[in-house]
């Protein structure tokens, strides 16, 4: 019964990474930007959700209000930073570092307003458990397995589906032959940022749902997502998924024969043996 604890532990944590690696691969693919304050937008989203909640707003309320801020928190990182740092041509480094201040800005603001310590949800509901036997699943679980479900769809719907998608799976393509064509590049990396960064707000309200808030919690999430966008094949939505839920569930039941502290240690080794022999990913064909 354990091992089936650990295994349904895994696939929800797996679900809620899959979202933060297919919102990261979207960025990464279209802008070639490494965008770790993305990590800072992630948590974000849990603190304008549990500020919306506490002023008694409805649940869904806030869950609309996270994503519609964390939308233009990215469009705003998008436009007035790594744009201007490309015009002045600016090292894929340099771009890195200033995405890593714009991380520390966000979490030590997040800090400094609601502070460094453990926040939990005054949702009443948050609180209930299905239990089957000795088998437990919090409602914010399976909420965020549903959630989390429906968002992969979406996006794979809103990449192959719509106009604006299309453009986008263009421009990451080749951005010099969509210039030239007038698919306007620049404008296209704002509404991936912006998209993606509505997107991880999902998870980014979920989770600290069951788990509660802390101004550093993006940080390990968005390194197994990135673990899980390049093992899957930088571009690939469905194998950033699909190896986000696989690394969860390997983290999770490693703890049947390992300690805890252990479990990620192993699950990056496993990577870099993965890497070795399958550097361009698991899915690198897909799109």
């Amino acid at each position: 019964m354990l091992a089936l604890q650990l295994l349904i532990n895994g696939l929800v944590t797996g679900c809620a990474l899959g979202v933060v690696a297919v919102s990261f691969s979207l960025i990464y693919a279209t802008t070639k930007i490494f965008h770790v304050a993305h990590a800072g937008v992630y948590t974000m989203a849990g603190y304008v959700a549990w500020w919306t909640v506490s002023r008694g707003a409805p649940d869904i309320v806030a869950l609309l209000a996270a994503m519609a801020v964390c939308a233009l928190l990215g469009a705003l990182i998008q436009g007035g930073l790594y744009a201007q740092l490309a015009r002045r041509r600016a090292t894929h480094l340099v771009v890195l570092i200033a995405s890593l201040g714009v991380l520390a800005v966000i979490q030590n603001i997040i800090a400094a307003v609601f502070t460094p310590d453990i926040l939990q949800f005054p949702v009443p509901w948050a609180e209930r458990v299905m239990s089957l036997d000795s088998i437990r699943i919090t409602y914010p679980q399976l909420l965020t397995v549903a959630v989390s479900l429906a968002a992969y769809a979406g996006v794979m719907w809103f990449a192959h589906r719509t106009i604006l998608g299309k453009r986008i799976r263009a421009v990451a393509s080749n951005p010099f032959l969509a210039e030239i064509t007038r698919l306007r590049p620049n404008a296209v990396y704002v509404y991936v940022v912006a998209i993606a960064s509505g997107i991880v707000a999902l998870p980014g309200v979920l989770v600290p749902l069951d788990l509660g808030l802390q101004p550093y919690g993006g940080i390990t999430p968005l390194l197994t997502a990135t673990i899980a966008m390049i093992a899957g094949g930088v571009g690939s939505i469905s194998g950033a998924f699909m190896l986000s839920v696989a690394i969860a569930v390997l983290q999770n039941l490693s703890l049947l024969v390992i300690p805890g502290e252990w479990s990620i240690g192993v699950t990056f080794f496993i990577f870099v043996i993965f890497m070795l022999f399958r550097p361009t990913g698991l899915f690198a064909a897909a799109r």
